[in-house]
C-alpha cells in the first residue's frame, strides 16, 4: 500500500519534522519536508505529492491556507492537519475545504500511521475511478456499449461493419445480457438513425394481441377494435424494428413475419389494404433457435431469413475485466438519479463482484448496484454494503426440492419456478434472476399454471 508513495511533511518546528520524517521513511515512504506552506507549495509544482502532513499554526502561511491553496493546485492530493488547537470550527472548516482528517497534539504515532494509511486509500480509489469514467467515456463511442474485454471489443467492431447495412441482425445471449443495447448501438450507427426504432417484447405480449401490435388493425377486426390502430411495422417505418424474445413468437405468427421480410408487405388485421415497408429488423432471443427448429417450435425458413447477420453476446462470466467498468457505470447512473453523490467502490467490493457468477448477467449487477446505492449510507460501497449472495463465500442455502424420476419437463419447470418464488417471497423479478429467465416469462407460466388449475375437469365416461 505505502510502497513509493510520496509524504510532504510541513512544520515549522524542526524536531516535529525530523521525527515524522524518521518514523514515515521507517515505513518505507518517500517523505519531503518544508518549514512553512510557502516553501510546500513550491515543492508540490515541481514533484509529485501523493498526501501533506502539516501543522495549522505556521508563519507567512498557515495549515488551512496551504490546504486550500495545494487543492487548487492538485485536488487528488490528500491533506492530513495537526493542530495544538482542536477547535471544533477549525476542523470542521478545514474539512469543508478538503482535509481528509485532523490530528491533535501530542501527536500518537500508530494514530498517524493509521489516517495516512486510510488517506491513502481514499486516493487511490479517487484516482482508480477517474480512470474508469476515463474508461468509460471511451466505452460510450462504442453506441453506449461498455466494455474493454477483447470480446466485447470485438462485438463492437462487428457492430460498426453491420450497422450501415440494412440486413437483418439476429442478437443471441442470455438473458440479461444487454441485447437491447446492442440493438441500440447497432441503429445509431446505420444510415436510419434519424428515423424511428420501435421496440416489441414478443413474450410480455399476449399471442392473440401480438399480430395487431406489429401489424395493426382495421375498426371493427375484432371485439374492442372501436378504431383503426397503426402497428409497429408501420411506426418504424424508414427505421428499426427490434423484436426481442422472438423464439417465443406463436408459429402462426412466425409466417405472417417470414412475409414482411420476404416481400416487405402486409395487411393489417381484419383489413384488405397491402402496405408496403421499408424496414430494418433487428431481433434477439435467449432462446437455442437451432433446438426450437428441430423441435418443430420454431420455423426454419424463418431462422435462416433472420440470421443474415448474427452477434452472440457473452455471459458476463466470460467477460469478468468488464464488472469494474460496469459496476461503476451503474454506481454513477444510480447516485445521480437518487441524488447520493458517491465517490465509488472499494477494492475489496470489487474483488466480490468480480467472484460472483452472476446467473442474471448485466441486468442483475445493475440491479444489484441500484439495490446498494439506495440503501448505502456511505460514499464508497464497502464489502459489507454488497448482498450476502454476491459476498465472498456466500452461497445461497434455501431449501432443496425433490423431483421424482420420469417426471415431464413441463411439471420440472412448474416445480423449480413455483418453489424459487416461494424463497424469493413472491418477488417475480429476483426469481427471474435466480432462475435466468425473464420476468415476462414468470408471468405467463404462472398464468397458465393458474388457468390449469381453475379449469373444469373432464367429464368421466359413465
Amino acid at each position: 500500500m505505502n510502497k513509493r508513495k510520496s509524504i510532504l511533511v510541513v512544520d515549522d518546528d524542526q524536531d516535529i519534522r525530523r521525527t515524522l520524517q524518521r518514523l514515515l521513511e521507517r515505513k518505507k515512504y518517500k517523505v519531503s519536508t518544508a518549514d512553512d506552506g510557502q516553501a510546500a507549495l513550491e515543492l508540490i509544482q515541481k514533484q509529485p505529492i501523493d498526501l501533506i502532513l502539516t501543522d495549522m499554526r505556521m508563519p507567512r502561511m498557515d495549515g488551512l491556507q496551504l490546504l486550500k491553496a495545494a487543492k487548487m493546485l492538485a485536488p487528488e492530493i490528500e491533506v492530513i492537519l495537526i493542530t495544538a488547537y482542536a477547535e471544533v470550527d477549525t476542523a470542521v472548516e478545514a474539512m469543508r475545504h478538503g482535509a481528509f482528517h485532523f490530528i491533535s497534539k501530542p501527536l500518537d504515532r500508530s494514530q498517524i500511521l493509521l489516517t495516512i494509511t486510510r488517506a491513502l486509500e481514499k486516493r487511490a480509489l479517487v484516482l482508480e475511478n477517474q480512470v474508469f469514467r476515463q474508461q468509460l467515456a471511451t466505452a460510450h463511442h462504442g453506441g453506449g456499449i461498455i466494455g474493454e474485454s477483447s470480446i466485447v471489443q470485438e462485438l463492437i467492431a462487428e457492430v460498426e461493419q453491420i450497422a450501415p447495412s440494412d440486413s437483418t441482425v439476429l442478437i443471441l445471449g442470455e438473458t440479461g445480457t444487454g441485447k437491447e443495447v446492442f440493438a441500440d448501438a447497432l441503429h445509431a450507427a446505420s444510415l436510419r438513425c434519424d428515423k424511428p426504432m420501435i421496440k416489441v417484447n414478443c413474450a410480455a405480449i399476449p399471442a392473440d394481441l401480438l399480430e395487431s401490435d406489429l401489424f395493426g388493425h382495421e375498426k371493427g377486426a375484432f371485439t374492442g377494435a372501436a378504431e383503426r390502430k397503426l402497428g409497429r411495422f408501420e411506426l418504424a417505418n424508414g427505421g428499426t424494428l427490434f423484436l426481442d424474445e422472438i423464439g417465443d413468437m406463436s408459429m402462426d405468427l412466425q409466417s405472417k413475419l417470414l412475409r414482411v421480410l420476404q416481400e416487405g408487405e402486409f395487411e393489417r388485421v381484419g383489413g384488405t389494404e397491402t402496405i408496403a415497408v421499408d424496414v430494418r429488423l433487428i431481433a434477439a432471443t435467449n432462446k437455442d433457435l437451432v433446438a426450437a427448429v428441430e423441435a418443430g417450435e420454431f420455423r426454419e425458413d424463418l431462422f435462416y431469413r433472420l440470421k443474415v447477420m448474427t452477434l452472440e453476446l457473452p455471459p458476463l462470466r466470460e467477460r469478468l475485466e468488464d464488472i469494474p467498468l460496469l459496476a461503476n457505470h451503474f454506481l454513477r447512473k444510480y447516485s445521480e438519479k437518487n441524488n447520493k453523490p458517491m465517490r465509488g467502490i472499494a477494492r475489496e467490493a470489487v474483488d466480490a463482484l468480480k467472484r460472483y457468477d452472476w446467473p442474471g448477467n448485466v441486468r442483475e449487477l445493475e440491479n444489484v448496484i441500484e439495490s446498494v446505492v439506495v440503501l448505502t449510507q456511505t460514499e464508497v460501497i464497502e464489502l459489507a454494503n454488497l448482498p450476502e449472495l454476491v459476498r465472498p463465500g456466500a452461497i445461497p442455502a434455501g431449501p432443496s426440492i425433490v423431483i421424482p424420476f420420469g417426471t415431464p419437463m413441463a411439471k420440472i419447470q412448474q416445480i423449480a419456478l413455483e418453489a424459487t418464488l416461494e424463497i424469493t417471497n413472491g418477488d417475480k423479478k429476483l426469481a427471474a434472476s435466480l432462475l435466468g429467465i425473464t420476468v415476462q416469462t414468470i408471468y405467463r407460466k404462472v398464468k397458465t399454471a393458474d388457468e390449469a388449475t381453475e379449469a373444469p375437469e373432464a367429464p368421466q365416461n359413465a
